[in-house]
């Protein structure tokens, strides 16, 4: 070894921190390149606003980070322009993980944040220390080469990683770093151009220093666009740069339904940039349930997992950006953070107050009923998953009813219920068209009573959660505790009905124990039978997902309610009154009953040949006449 050249043990904490970055801190390998530009971009921040005070340190014209790979030495070097480093920054920043160059000079800048010189603050993004080591994660070894801007001395910073370095005097023409990272056996894909070119664009594309890649012939390429959108003033932003940064995050060829672009200072500074699609994904939201909202930390990209917003807000796409959080973070360790947790809150009710504020303008209430038509099935997770917030979601739920053209809120609703109506009814099934035309519905016709009419997958599950809405119960009709007496019927439904307990008991001894109980009930007009859920359990809908689920119910079975009004609810009970056995009639009344629920016969191949049967009897009556 020359007689130059210091050899230098590590730092004890070093040793171990090597081993949780290599094997813990990151959990993307590519993140390496991301913190070493971070670092180069940094430095040329530095030197840059250091030049302003000492006209000897200026940039020169041409600074920029340069990512060079070379194939036939299996190295990997960025270059940038920036402060550079003296000998004794290298033992310091690099040797001793306590020290950090950007972090000892966003000290020195104090607490200048918002005084005087806040436009003239470089924008610091890594702290060069942790960062760095994640390069050992790709490389075996790693030398940096640095000149310190306005000193004569050029030093390198060699090691393998592994508990020691070396310091020996070099040559550098100009100031700034050269950072060399001899590639591992399974690191390859690093020698490649296009590769370098996704990690930068993915990562650091919206770093203000130039980043160019140099490929095998020489030539360099621009890496990076170099300005983050969302930074920028909203004046000096045109919409046509908005949407196209806007399909960008998004990967969507359609124009936002809504813009959010604004900045929270105060305790907590961060700028978001957040876009609501017009038009659903390709891809379900349902196939990922998580927001992929991405988080920059001083324009540099982290993860787009860190749940910004929660899961029912998952449609929402754009970038939320902070100064706020350390860069050199990983996933796992951001969700414990106490920052991101309030950045999380405030995000979330800046969407929640544009839903808001969109869906109570009357003027726009077609715009915001398509927005709905999209995301309304995802929003409405919210009521089930967020206690906190189901007051604040509520409103901007939309729905179809049995009265309304069109869509109707539950403000709206409540608005029109009659004096005496007690709860808000609604009524669940897979498909809205068969609901409108629900034997359910009947009863609530008759009294004037507006049912909302749920089709959506998740609607068998939020009612229950939200309880209510302005003190107004949230009711099922089938759950068969509506009550209807204090609402009068009108036309057929209000006339006397005749006494039909012979035919009931009749009904009970045959279905049992298929049925709770059977009643007669007022709440129908055309239809013969109906079922009803037990007073206590989940509704109709919610047993029949279960039972698809396998999961079976264990509640009481359903009550089957007959219309003491219908023709044939009057011939069984004059059969009934003669001692008729009446069983086969009873099972085919409750798979009738069955099927105009969405439901299933229980034989379906029995009730096929009682329908047919009933049918053919229909058939001959004349023939036998004539």
């Amino acid at each position: 070894m020359s007689e130059t050249v210091e050899r230098h043990e590590f730092g004890a904490e070093v040793g171990r921190l090597l081993d949780l970055v290599v094997h813990a801190l990151y959990s993307d390998r590519e993140i390496f390149l991301r913190e070493l530009v971070a670092n180069a971009a940094d430095a040329t921040d530095r030197r840059r606003f250091e030049a302003l005070t000492n006209e000897a340190l200026a940039l020169p014209s041409d600074a920029r980070v340069l990512i060079a790979p070379d194939k036939a030495a299996r190295t990997l070097t960025i270059s940038d322009s920036g402060i550079g480093m003296s000998k004794e920054d290298l033992a310091q920043n690099l040797g001793t993980i306590a020290r950090s160059g950007t972090r000892a000079f966003s000290q020195a800048l104090g607490e200048a944040k918002g005084g005087e010189g806040e436009d003239l603050r470089p924008s610091l993004i890594g702290q060069f220390g942790v960062g760095f080591y994640s390069a050992f994660m790709v490389a075996d070894r790693v030398t940096v080469t640095s000149r310190r801007a306005g000193g004569e001395e050029t030093w390198t910073w060699a090691s393998d990683g592994k508990g020691s370095y070396t310091l020996e005097p070099a040559s550098r023409e100009q100031a700034g770093t050269d950072i060399v990272l001899h590639l591992k056996e399974d690191a390859d894909e690093y020698l490649e151009s296009y590769r370098l070119d996704h990690v930068v664009r993915k990562w650091a594309d919206n770093i203000a220093v130039p980043i160019a890649i140099r490929d095998a012939e020489g030539k360099e390429e621009a890496a990076n666009r170099g300005t983050a959108l969302w930074r920028k003033p909203k004046s000096e932003i045109t919409e046509e740069q908005y949407k196209e940064f806007y399909r960008t995050v998004s990967h969507g060829f359609d124009e936002p339904w809504a813009t959010l672009h604004w900045r929270a200072e105060g305790a907590l500074e961060f700028t978001g940039l957040l876009f609501v699609p017009s038009m659903k994904p390709f891809m379900p939201v349902e196939d990922d349930r998580r927001s992929k909202v991405r988080l920059h930390v001083r324009r540099m990209f982290i993860t787009d997992e860190a749940e910004l917003l929660p899961n029912w807000l998952r449609f929402v796409h754009g970038v939320v950006d902070t100064d706020d959080l350390p860069l050199n973070v990983s996933r796992e360790m951001l969700q414990s953070t106490p920052t991101l947790q309030k950045i999380r809150r405030a995000v979330t009710t800046r969407v929640i107050n544009e839903l808001s504020n969109r869906s109570k303008n009357t003027d726009k209430a077609d715009d915001y009923q398509k927005f709905f038509e999209n995301f309304g099935s995802v929003l409405k997770e919210g009521i089930y998953e967020d206690f906190e917030r189901r007051a604040e979601i509520a409103p901007l739920l939309r729905f179809r009813s049995s009265t309304e053209g069109g869509w109707t809120s539950l403000p709206d609703y409540v608005s029109r219920m009659k004096p005496e109506q007690e709860a808000i009814y609604y009524l669940v099934a897979d498909d809205v068209e068969a609901l409108k035309n629900s034997a359910q519905l009947e009863g609530f016709r008759a009294r004037g009573v507006e049912v909302l009419l749920l089709s959506d997958h998740v609607d068998a599950f939020w009612p229950e959660q939200l309880s209510k809405f302005e003190d107004k119960p949230l009711r099922s009709v089938t759950q068969g505790s509506a009550d209807l007496a204090k609402l009068k019927p009108e036309g057929e439904a209000a006339e006397d009905a005749p006494a039909l307990d012979r035919l009931v008991a009749a009904l009970k001894l045959a279905l049992e124990p298929d049925v709770s109980d059977v009643r007669v009930t007022d709440r129908l007009v055309d239809s013969a039978v109906v079922l009803a859920a037990s007073g206590m359990g989940p509704d109709l809908q919610m047993q029949r997902l279960l039972r698809r689920a396998g999961r079976g119910f264990g509640g009481s079975a359903p009550i089957l309610e007959i219309n003491p009004r219908h023709a044939l609810i009057r011939s069984l009970n004059d059969r009934a009154e003669a001692g008729e056995d009446l069983k086969a009639e009873a099972g085919t009344l409750l798979d009738l009953a069955r099927v105009q629920d969405g439901d299933t016969p229980r034989d379906p191949v029995a009730f096929a040949r009682a329908v047919a049967a009933a049918l053919a009897g229909t058939v001959a009556k004349p023939a036998e006449s004539a």
